[in-house]
Order: C-alpha cells, then structure tokens, then sequence
C-alpha cells in the first residue's frame, strides 16, 4: 500500500449478485461532496483479536448479539474483495499500522498499557514505570499493535512464589474499531476528527488520527470539550451537508463544525432525532442517500406524525457567499417534507427489513449500493424499479454489532460532481 491517497484509474464494474452490470469510469477524485458520487478511496478495519472482549458480553460491548469472531473476519474481509472487484482501493487500520513509524506506535502504546501496583503499599513506582518503558521498548511492531487495539492493564501484586510477582490481566480493547464510519467525517473540507459519545470509544480516533497523518493529510479539525460528533450522522448531499443530532451526536459537536468552517457547505441541515433507539442510534440507520433524487428511510419514521417519536424534524442554518457565519432560516422542519421539497424519491424500508439492516446500505456510485443481503423480495423489487444496482454482501455476523455496510466505511475520496 502506497502512503499518499491517489486518484484512481478506470476500472470496469463487474461483480456477483448485482442486480445489474454496468461499466463505471472513475474521473477526478477529491473530498467527497455527496454521498452519491463515485467513491475512491476508503478507510476500514477488517477486526481481530480485540473483538472477543465484546462478543462474551455483547450489550457491554455495544453489540445487538454474540457473533463468531472468525467468521466476522472473514465476512470483512469478503467485503472489502467486493470493493476492490468495483475499482475501490481500501486502506485498512492494520495495514497502516504496520507501516507507521515505530516511535509512533511506542507512543501509542504508551498511553495504553498499565501496570497497576495499587495493591502493593511499598513498591517503587519509579521503578515500576521505568520496567514498563522498557517493556514497550522492547516489544516488536507486531506486539505494540497488539498492545493499542487491547489496551491492557497488568494488576500487580507480591508472592512468596517465583519471581515474587503475580498479576490480574485487564483489557479495554477497542472492539468497536471495524465501525471506521464514526471516529471521523470527511467532508468537503476535509477529515474531522470526532468526539465519541461512549467513552470506551473515545481511543479509536486517536488510532485513525494517525492513519490520517500516514495516509498523508491532517484533519482539519477536533471535536473538544462537551461537544458529540460520529460519523454515522454525516451525508454531504451536493450543495448541503446533512448532520443527525440526537443518541451520538449533540448541538455542541454541531456548533463547533459550523464555527470552523468545516463542513464545506453553505448549507448545513440539522436532522433531529426525538427516539433515542439504540437500533437508530445514528442518522444511517433509519436514512440513507442512493442518489441526487433518491433515497431510503425506514417506514416507521416515513410514517410517523407530528408528536410521535420516530417523527423527524430539521433544523435548516445557511449563509450567504462569502459569509463565514450560518443562520437559523427555519426550524422545526418536518425532514419527509423537506426531502420531497427538494425532489426526492423515497423508498420505504420496512420493518422486517430494517432489523436486518437494509437501509445501512454504503453507496459507491449513483445508483449502485453494497446492501446486506438476505432482504425481503418486496425491498429487492423497488429497488429494481428504481433503477438501483445493488451488491448483496453477506454480513450476518457483523451486522450483530449494530452496525452494516455504511458503519464500516470511511469514505476518503470520491469524484468530483459535475453539475450539483
């Protein structure tokens, strides 16, 4: 793998299980403008030993079920074959990882691996921390990776026996790391780094951070403080940028991305989630963009009316060319309304469908989508009248960590638009 993102060259399309077949040349390729336009590059992690921890205990690991590991692995895997088949080039963690520098990854692992010897009243802490430092000087890159997706704790205490210690060995281990979606979003601007809602997440943006520096770009921005920003409720959608506000991500998170100047558009619409569902967790659970004038929601908030729940409302800011500050022009937006305002089609997902996450769908060229597969005839047909190409990936393993084939991309790249 090649350390600098590049454009990509033509590459026919052509894969199993589609729908349709058609050739797509790949054009210019810069920071994504809309969700529809043709991806390039994309970001993800293809999951390991890290996973377990989260899978024997699936609730605390913010997971739906258990889930084989191995066959997880090997599902990802499948996928990303998939998006290389259709001309994508795919950066995985681990790959970028083994390439980084090893200072770099000593530092990572530095602020991760612990020796706790609270339990010991008389040892020497500055001995302790100089064997740690040691330890990690020591370890070879492949240990060090280890050690940054595990994050272990070493709990000391003294015997009579052997080396007159023995330990506790704890791990936090960042088991959600394959949902590359949420630790950043990457808009017209550029990469943004995110602000976790859960705090056993908040490691992973470090870790894409660095990928982001290997790959050869900075990101153009911090989520800090109170603010809540993850990817799952970004779409740049043309000429505006769609931001979920709800269960991950809040105002604050929001506020900071307008006062940078960061989403790259001069109007930012705030979708405004009143459920706070786990299995709606984010904006690309229930919503999803196929095209300029197409796309999916879930049936239950298409339906919804005023004062229910699963109703979705939005929050329209705007400026003016060459202002730098947005304004509130509208609120309280019903979002069905605005879609259809701006003209367009939107296919119901129904229930049963949802709970096998239909509508987490990752579109890599107008009209043509990754989708779980398994879907009900009744989706698989509307999508065929709309015209959609449509690649059944088998994910039933993954999708039991609450997330699909959107959640675990991250977008780098895709064309440029030509009349938006």
């Amino acid at each position: 793998m090649k350390k600098h993102l590049l454009l990509i060259g033509t590459a026919a399309l052509c894969a199993v299980c589609m729908v349709s077949c058609r050739p797509a040349p790949k054009g210019e390729m810069a920071y994504p403008q809309a969700e529809w336009s043709e991806a390039g590059d994309i970001l993800m992690h293809t999951p390991g030993a890290e996973l377990f921890n989260g899978v024997i205990h699936p609730s605390a690991g913010l997971f739906e079920h258990y889930f084989d590991v191995e066959q997880a692995a090997a599902e990802h895997r499948e996928y990303i074959r998939l998006l290389e088949k259709n001309g994508i080039r795919v950066h995985t963690v681990e790959e970028i990882l083994n390439e980084t520098g090893i200072d770099t990854l000593r530092a990572l692992a530095a602020k991760v691996l612990r020796y706790d010897i609270s339990a010991i009243q008389d040892e020497d802490a500055e001995a302790s921390e100089a064997y740690r430092q040691q330890t990690i000087e020591a370890m070879s890159k492949g240990d060090l990776i280890r050690c940054i997706l595990l994050q272990p704790t070493v709990k000391l205490s003294r015997t009579d026996n052997n080396t007159g210690y023995e330990a506790q060995y704890i791990q936090n281990p960042l088991m959600n790391l394959y949902f590359t979606r949420d630790q950043s979003i990457t808009t017209p601007r550029g990469h943004i780094i995110c602000r976790m809602n859960s705090s056993q997440r908040a490691p992973e943006t470090e870790i894409i951070e660095v990928c982001y520096h290997h790959l050869g770009v900075d990101p153009v921005l911090r989520i800090a403080g109170e603010g809540r920003l993850e990817g799952g409720d970004y779409f740049p959608a043309g000429t505006i940028s769609l931001i979920g506000c709800g269960m991950r991500t809040n105002r604050e998170g929001i506020r900071q991305v307008m006062a940078a100047d960061a989403f790259g558009h001069d109007t930012v619409v705030v979708v405004r989630d009143h459920k706070f569902w786990q299995m709606q967790m984010h904006l690309d659970t229930y919503f999803n963009i196929i095209d300029r004038d197409l796309c999916t929601m879930v049936r239950s908030r298409l339906e919804a009316q005023p004062g229910e729940p699963e109703y979705v409302t939005c929050d329209i800011y705007a400026r003016a060319a060459g202002e730098k500050e947005y304004r509130l022009i509208a609120e309280d937006t019903p979002f069905v309304g605005f879609l259809r305002e701006r003209g367009m089609q939107i296919i119901p997902i129904d229930p049963e469908d949802e709970m096998h996450y239909a509508n987490n769908y990752l579109t890599i060229s107008p009209r043509h989508i990754m989708a779980v597969g398994g879907q009900s005839e009744a989706l698989q047909q509307r999508f065929c009248e709309a015209g959609v190409t449509v690649e059944w990936v088998p994910l039933e393993s993954l999708i039991d960590g609450y997330g699909a084939a959107h959640c675990m991309t991250q977008v780098l790249q895709r064309a440029v638009l030509s009349g938006k």
